[in-house]
């Protein structure tokens, strides 16, 4: 029977549960064991899907198509193991399979109620991964801060299976808040000993405490916590705020979580973790050889989790090529042509961001126009890729009202449209072309040296795409539509021959990109940039030596 751990937090939001719970996992998988990671969300949509970025940050899409909360990136990046709709469940997909099945008759009458009717629907959903035989450890997240109202019924839920099932087959770590008051020169405990009994008073006693903090923990203040939450001292443990999350799980090695919740499962600690590879990525990302500014070209860059799994992507990409890659956010709303120039002249590379919606697309347009007249390394990914196309038919082919239909239905030359099987769809809720689909790449063609392949298989989230109508009107212009997928012919990926690099692609390749696989297209377009960089500095070098022999 598989053990279950539960992370709860305290005292505030945004703590990092996701990243402890994935730092836990990847020391337990490291040490030989099967793990998996589920992620509770307190809030009632039934999926982060029709959420504003600006709201929640970026929706993170499975390969089995489900839209779910940017965590689950975490847990991928960590575990390097997909995740799938099992993983991520809201309070609004609890209510509705009870309310759907109250509807069907299936409480033969009875009053339906938060305790027992959701609490044995959320029991049940957390127990539903530890029963397919596939993992020796699920680790649960539950969202939200303890105290919260929406968190109570996930609360009682765990509060039950800490009765039902064994001592050493359940365990709970809660995550606070040790704040440093400046003044007073002192860590101080009060917060967490609140959360704790808040915590308690509903059922639940954490066996394992970890405490984020600004500075070093003393072991008296260890010893004090210990006392007043009822956990023994090495079940204390430290989380200092670190340069990068890729060095928590190291942290936590240092400071013996997986060792104490083992011990508390019952589980023999007869090995060290095998953490070889997590090192040489670290020592690579934190000693790089070179350094590459990129330009970020979004509409929600003013929150940097609206793009989270490209800023991390953009990591374990710079990491492969041992080059520091610098983000520089620009606001495509800001962009034109009086300003373009001086706003992208420093950049050694261009990736353009996928998003919705009309605002900000004329900047994004002359930012890709920019990129591909002075061969600067261009990205695109989704709406990045259809912008690419429609600057490529407005400047190149002639079309100057090119556009997607997205953005203007009227359009003349919809050299982007909304997908056949999209028309007919007016709920908006997980109706995109979701999940992972094939894609066929042209032999010979830069996507295929990228990928080293023939034949890939990328994760989706769009309802528009190329119009196959205009295809050859494209490729007599130069643009090379080097990606499709077998299936539906849809054009996945374009390119253009004569550019250094100038790739965009339909899916969304950073939601498979992990620290001991990063996503190939980022190893390339870093790889490229990196290049440009060095051109750029070798020309001004030989710049100042001819002014200097003058």
């Amino acid at each position: 029977m598989a053990k279950y751990i539960f992370v709860t937090g305290g005292v505030t939001s945004s703590l990092g549960k996701g990243i402890i719970a994935a730092s836990l996992a990847k020391l337990l998988q490291a040490r030989g064991f099967r793990v998996t990671i589920q992620k509770f969300d307190p809030y009632i949509n039934v999926d982060p899907g029709t959420l504003n970025p600006y709201e929640h940050g970026e929706c993170f899409v499975t390969e089995d198509g489900a839209e779910t909360d940017l965590d689950l990136g975490h847990y991928e990046r960590f575990l390097n193991t997909p995740t799938s709709q099992a993983n991520n469940v809201t309070t609004g997909r609890i209510y509705q399979t009870v309310i759907n099945k109250e509807r069907e008759g299936a409480y033969l009458g009875k009053t339906v109620q938060v305790v027992p009717h959701i609490t044995d629907e959320i029991k049940r959903r957390i127990l539903l991964l530890g029963k397919d035989g596939k993992h020796d450890i699920v680790i649960t997240e539950l969202g939200g801060t303890v105290g919260d109202i929406e968190s109570l019924p996930y609360i009682e839920a765990v509060r039950q299976l800490q009765w039902e099932l064994d001592e050493q087959d359940c365990l709970v770590v809660h995550l606070t808040l040790i704040p440093y008051l400046r003044a007073a020169k002192e860590l101080k405990t009060k917060p967490t000993q609140h959360s704790v009994k808040m915590m308690s008073e509903n059922g639940v006693h954490p066996d394992v405490i970890v405490c984020r903090t600004e500075e070093p923990m003393y072991n008296d203040l260890k010893k004090k916590i210990a006392l007043f939450c009822n956990v023994t001292p090495d079940a204390v443990i430290e989380a200092t705020d670190m340069s990068t999350i890729y060095e928590v799980p190291l942290e936590m090695l240092r400071e013996k979580l997986d060792v104490i919740c083992m011990k508390k499962l019952g589980i023999p600690v007869e090995k060290e973790p095998d953490m070889t590879k997590w090192r040489t990525f670290l020592d690579k990302l934190k000693y790089p050889k070179s350094k590459v500014t990129i330009g970020l070209i979004g509409k929600y860059v003013e929150l940097q989790d609206a793009y989270k799994s490209i800023l991390e992507s953009f990591i374990h990409a710079g990491a492969m090529n041992e080059c520091k890659v610098v983000v520089q956010n620009i606001h495509s709303e800001f962009l034109t042509h009086d300003n373009v120039a001086e706003k992208l002249r420093n950049l050694d590379g261009l990736l353009v961001a996928p998003g919705f919606g009309h605002r900000g697309i004329e900047g994004k347009i002359v930012a890709i126009q920019y990129a591909r007249e002075n061969n600067l390394p261009f990205f695109g990914i989704c709406l990045g890729m259809q912008m690419a196309v429609v600057e490529f038919a407005r400047n190149v082919i002639g079309w100057t009202d090119a556009h997607s239909t997205e953005m203007n239905p009227e359009t003349p030359h919809a050299v982007i449209g909304l997908m056949e099987e999209q028309k007919k769809i007016t709920v908006k809720g997980g109706t995109m072309r979701l999940g992972a689909y094939s894609c066929d790449l042209i032999p010979g063609s830069k996507a295929a040296a990228i990928y080293d392949s023939t034949q890939i298989s990328e994760r989706h989230r769009h309802r528009y795409e190329f119009n196959g109508q205009y295809l050859a009107d494209f490729e007599k212009a130069g643009m090379v539509p080097s990606g499709r997928n077998p299936e539906s012919g849809l054009v996945e990926m374009v390119e253009l021959p004569d550019h250094p690099f100038f790739v965009g692609c339909q899916f969304h390749p950073e939601l498979k990109s992990t620290v001991e696989a990063p996503a190939p297209l980022f190893v390339h377009f870093i790889a490229s940039a990196k290049q440009y960089a060095e051109d750029k500095t070798n020309k001004a070098k030989i710049a100042e030596e001819k002014i200097a022999h003058q």
